[in-house]
């Protein structure tokens, strides 16, 4: 039997934890830029907004409806999805954390699968306030299922679903099975197949012939027949990107070095974290599709000799990528920075004269690492990455970054 652990709304779930005070008052968190609404709260969804609505075209109904609007604080939501993480990890042997909000368990040789589901239900809300559904099914693809007609009540209440035979997947239309994307949703409704049950149905052959391996997995699945295991180590990254919108348009050189030296520490940090060497930088700068002013999109790479990760590095390759493709009179919107061609320290080669250079720049590494964990993200930061920096993310409603930030842990008083 497998568990699908998922966090309920989570974002906004995670701007309750340290404000008890919002518990029942509805709230809305805006994607980067404060565009447009990425998660909202029960409440807000009862109020009928949608996801990817407008920020700045109802603002003023949402300030009417009383919504609390914030920005997303992403530091905040990765710590609390690892503090929940970590707690799964306690209860069940065997845990594949599948997203920043989900993890499979595996529950082989639970006796009383109700009662442990409220178990961890309760176990997670009681150490992270953080409240999960938990659906139960013979199959990862049943236990998605599980958890998606389980969701929690408009009461706010956990709740756990049980799946057994028979399974009601007359209920769930084939966009909402696990591994069915848009695309193939709408082959499948060309054949007639609009429902959970319908793909159930299907011939095994048939689904092999006229689609792959991958869906006749899935029709397995839905019978009852596990055929995807439970994977506790998390692949080897292929690439790693840091993109950002600019708060405004970007038109000089100096600006635009700034936010792509700025990224570039930021993926970089990344990479030390998964403990990951870059074969090769690629940088990318572009204005806005939508603009009605001239428009220009471009790329370049660079190759390193010797894999890295550390800031200087991977800071100057990108700025001469930067040199190669700049142009002068376009009004620029977004940036971003790739990692490619990565390796582990074991699959890294380093040439006898480098190895001292790279022990003593690890060693550098590693103290900006600990300082900026301790004191703050870019507390210490490398100079190129400008310090007044209008172009940074516009975050107008950001909450406090209450567990990663010293200045920011809350304040009790007795």
């Amino acid at each position: 039997m497998f568990a699908l652990v998922d966090c309920n709304n989570f974002y906004a779930s995670c701007e309750r934890v340290f404000r008890p005070d919002w518990r029942k008052v509805p709230i809305a968190v805006l994607s980067n830029n404060d565009a447009c609404i990425i998660a909202r709260s029960d409440e807000v969804k009862e109020l009928g907004y949608k996801l990817g609505d407008s920020y700045f075209k109802l603002r003023k109904q949402l300030q009417r409806d009383g919504v609390i609007i914030r920005s997303s604080n992403y530091a905040l939501y990765g710590d609390l999805s690892q503090r929940v993480m970590e707690c799964l990890e306690d209860l069940a042997p065997r845990v594949e954390v599948s997203s920043i909000d989900e993890a499979f368990l595996d529950l082989h040789g639970i006796q009383d699968l109700p009662a442990f589901g409220q178990k961890i239900a309760r176990t997670v809300r009681q150490w992270t306030s953080i409240p999960v559904s938990v659906g139960v099914a013979p199959t990862k693809t049943l236990a998605k299922l599980a958890n998606h007609l389980g969701k929690k009540s408009s009461s706010g209440s956990n709740n756990v679903h049980i799946m057994e035979p028979p399974y009601p997947l007359d209920q769930i239309t084939i966009e909402n099975v696990w591994g069915v994307g848009r695309r193939l949703a709408l082959r499948l409704r060309l054949m007639g197949i609009g429902t959970a049950q319908d793909l159930a149905d299907l011939d095994y052959m048939t689904a092999r012939k006229k689609f792959s391996v991958v869906l006749e997995r899935t029709v397995r699945e839905l019978r009852g027949e596990s055929c995807i295991e439970i994977e506790e180590l998390s692949p080897d990254p292929q690439h790693l990107m840091v993109s950002r919108g600019f708060k405004g348009k970007v038109t000089t050189k100096h600006q635009l070095r700034e936010a792509v030296a700025t990224y570039t520490s930021r993926v970089a940090e990344k990479a030390r974290a998964k403990g990951v060497y870059a074969g090769a930088i690629q940088i990318f700068i572009r204005t806005s599709p939508f603009s009605k002013g001239p428009r220009y999109v471009n790329n370049a790479s660079w190759t390193f000799l010797t894999p890295c990760n550390d800031n200087l590095s991977l800071v100057k390759a990108a700025t001469k990528c930067l040199d190669v493709i700049w142009k002068d009179g376009y009004a620029y919107q977004k940036a971003g920075v790739l990692l490619t061609d990565l390796s582990t320290e074991q699959q890294r080669i380093t040439p006898l004269l480098e190895k001292v250079t790279h022990e003593t720049t690890g060693e550098l590494m590693r103290v900006l690492d600990r300082m900026n964990q301790r004191y703050g993200s870019e507390t210490v930061r490398i100079a190129s990455s400008g310090f007044e920096r209008p172009w940074m993310m516009s975050r107008e409603f950001l909450s406090p970054s209450y567990t990663t930030r010293w200045k920011d842990i809350p304040t009790v008083r007795a």
